[in-house]
C-alpha cells in the first residue's frame, strides 16, 4: 500500500532518515518534523529527487509537551506517525548530573509518549491510523551501564503496550520497534558487536514491513529477542554481580 501520509518525529536521527527513505520509496508523502528543521532542507530535496514524491518540513520540539496538541491539530492528520526521538546520553556522567538525567528521561519517555498520546486521540476520533514508537532493547531490563536511558525506554515500551491495548479494535494500530544496536552517529563512539548491530537502512525496512504487516512488537534483528529473553531470566542475585 502506498500514497499514505507519513510524519516522522525526531527526523534528524539516522534511523528517522532511513525510515523516510523507505516510506518515500514506497510512494508515500513524507513530513519530516524536528528541531532546527532548516538542517533537513537538503535531505528533503534529496528525497523528492530520488523518489518523486512530496516531502514537507515542520518544526517540532519533543520537550515542548504543552505544544503537542497544537502541533497535531495544526497539520493534516497523517496515516502513520513514527516517533524516532531519542537521546542516548552518558550513563557515568548523567548519574551525577541531575539536569542531564532529566534530559535523557524526558527525551526518551515523556516527550515521545505525550506526542504520540496527542496523535492517538486524534486518530482514535478519526477511526484509523498507525503509530510507531522507536523504543529499545535497553528497556527490557535495567543494566548498570545504561539504566537511565534504559528506564526511560522501559517506560516508553510500557506506554506503547498500553496504548496498543487501549486502541485495539478502534482502527488505530500501535507498533513498538526495538532496534538493538544500530550503527549511527549516536553510537559511533561505541565498540558494537557486528552480529547484533543493524544499519539504519535495516531498521527503516523493518519499520515499513511492520507497518504493512500490522506487527505489534518487533526486534529488528531476531537474535535480540533471544538475547534479551535470556538476560531477563538471570536471577537478580546473579545479575547484580554482572558488568553488562
Amino acid at each position: 500500500m502506498s500514497g499514505r501520509k507519513i510524519i516522522i518525529l525526531g527526523a534528524r536521527s539516522d534511523i528517522a532518515m532511513a525510515c523516510a527513505h523507505e516510506f518515500a520509496a514506497a510512494g508515500d508523502a513524507v513530513t519530516l518534523a524536528a528541531r532546527r528543521i532548516e538542517t533537513l532542507e537538503a535531505d528533503a530535496r534529496d528525497l523528492e529527487l530520488r523518489y518523486g514524491g512530496t516531502v514537507a518540513l515542520r518544526a517540532f520540539d519533543a520537550l515542548d509537551v504543552e505544544g503537542h496538541e497544537d502541533f497535531v491539530g495544526a497539520g493534516a492528520l497523517p496515516d502513520v506517525v513514527i516517533c524516532a526521538v531519542g537521546l542516548l546520553g552518558d550513563q557515568t556522567a548523567d548519574e551525577r548530573d541531575t539536569d542531564a538525567s532529566v534530559r535523557v528521561l524526558r527525551t526518551n519517555f515523556e516527550g515521545p509518549a505525550l506526542a504520540l498520546a496527542a496523535y492517538a486521540n486524534a486518530m482514535e476520533a478519526r477511526g484509523s491510523g498507525v503509530i510507531v514508537g522507536i523504543s529499545s532493547v535497553a528497556g527490557d531490563r535495567g543494566r548498570a551501564t545504561n539504566y537511565i536511558y534504559g528506564s526511560a525506554k522501559a517506560g516508553f515500551t510500557a506506554f506503547l503496550s498500553g496504548l496498543r491495548n487501549r486502541l485495539a479494535g478502534r482502527g488505530v494500530h500501535v507498533v513498538t520497534v526495538k532496534p538493538g544496536f544500530v550503527a549511527t552517529r549516536m553510537t559511533e563512539h561505541l565498540d558494537l558487536p557486528e552480529k547484533l548491530t543493524a544499519a539504519p537502512a535495516e531498521v527503516g525496512r523493518a519499520v515499513l514491513k511492520a507497518v504493512e504487516k500490522g506487527r505489534d512488537v518487533i526486534y529488528v534483528r531476531a537474535l535480540w529477542r533471544m538475547v534479551m529473553g535470556l538476560i531477563r531470566l538471570i536471577p537478580e542475585r546473579v545479575f547484580k554481580k554482572l558488568s553488562i
